[in-house]
C-alpha cells in the first residue's frame, strides 16, 4: 500500500478522509506482520514484561558466534510500504536493554527499508537484497542514512538523530519522500521533537518501471558483527524491545505517542512506564 494508491482511492470514493486511516498499525505483537526473520541463535518473541503501551512488545535478541559467518537478523517486517515516487510516515518505539554496552562503536541496526532488486533491469551489478534507508545505534547515538540512485554506485549520506539511553523507551518518526534523484526528502522526529530535515537528497534506487516495493523491517540486525567480521567488547548477547509501530500518510498515523490517554499509569505521550521519553 502506498500514498499514491491512497490518493487514487480518494478519487474513487468522494468524501473519503483517507489521511485519517493508517496503512499499518502494530501494538507490539507478532500478529499482522508479513514475516519474522531470525537467523542463527537470534530470537523474536512477544512479551508482556516490557511495553511502551499496554500490554505487549516485541523482544528481539541476537547472540554472537565466532564460528558463524552469516548475518544476524532478528526482525519483523511489513511488505510493500513504498515504491519510488511515494511519500509516507513511519514510526516506532524502541527500548535498549538497560545493560546495553555503549562503549564500542559497532553498528546495530533497529529499522530498515529493503527490497530484493536482483531482477530490476536498472540493477546492472545484480546484488539482491539492497537497503535504502536504515536507522541504527552506534555507542549512545542514533543515526539514519539516505541511500539510492544507481544501485551499483549509490549515493549515501549519514545523519545524527540523537542520544539513546539504555533502559528508556524512545520514539522515532520518519517522514520520507522516496525519490531516486535529488528531489527526495527526510524529516525525523525523536521523542516528539523535530531533529532533522533534509531536502534535495536521494532516498531510494532507480526503478523506472516502479515495480519494486520495499519492506519495512524493525528489530535488531547486528550488522557490525557481520560486516566487521568480529565483535568488539564483551557483550555477546544484545537485546531490545519494539512497540507501537505505525505507517501512514500523516504524522499521527506513525507517531507512537499519538493515542488517547485512558490508562492512569500512562504518560501523556502514550508511554505506560516510568522509563519513557
Amino acid at each position: 500500500m502506498y500514498t499514491s494508491k491512497i490518493a487514487a482511492l480518494a478519487l474513487l470514493v468522494p468524501g473519503l478522509l483517507v489521511t485519517a486511516t493508517p496503512i499499518f498499525k502494530n501494538s507490539g505483537t507478532l500478529k499482522g506482520w508479513d514475516g519474522i526473520n531470525h537467523e542463527h541463535k537470534g530470537t523474536v518473541s512477544e512479551v508482556k514484561d516490557q511495553s511502551y503501551k499496554p500490554d505487549t512488545s516485541i523482544k528481539v535478541v541476537q547472540t554472537y558466534d565466532p564460528n558463524y559467518t552469516g548475518r544476524y537478523h532478528s526482525e519483523v517486517y511489513k511488505e510493500g510500504v513504498y515504491k519510488v515516487g511515494d511519500d509516507g510516515y513511519y514510526g516506532f518505539a524502541f527500548r535498549l536493554d538497560p545493560k546495553w554496552d555503549t562503549s564500542h562503536g559497532q553498528s546495530y541496526n533497529i529499522a530498515q527499508f529493503i527490497s530484493n532488486l536482483k531482477d530490476n533491469p536498472d540493477n546492472t551489478c545484480k546484488d539482491d537484497w539492497i537497503p535504502s534507508g536504515m536507522i541504527w545505534v552506534e555507542k549512545d547515538q542514533l543515526y539514519i542514512r539516505s541511500k539510492g540512485g544507481n544501485m551499483c554506485k549509490s549515493v549515501l549520506k549519514k545523519y545524527t538523530i540523537g542520544t539513546v539511553k539504555p533502559g528508556v523507551w524512545h520514539r522515532v518518526v520518519l517522514q520520507a519522500k522516496w525519490r531516486s534523484d535529488n528531489t527526495g526528502y527526510y524529516k525525523v522526529w525523536f521523542d516528539g521533537k523535530e531533529v532533522l530535515e533534509k531536502s534535495n537528497i536521494i532516498t531510494t534506487y532507480n526503478d523506472k518501471q516502479k515495480n519494486y516495493g520495499f519492506q519495512f523491517r524493525t528489530g535488531l540486525y547486528a550488522n557490525g558483527w557481520h560486516d566487521d567480521k568480529h565483535m568488539e567488547g564483551s557483550q555477546g548477547t544484545r537485546q531490545l524491545w519494539i512497540d507501537s509501530v505505525g505507517i501512514g500518510s500523516t504524522y499521527e498515523d506513525a507517531d507512537p505517542g499519538s493515542v488517547a490517554v485512558t490508562d492512569p499509569e500512562m504518560h501523556a505521550d502514550g508511554c505506560r512506564q516510568a522509563g519513557c521519553l
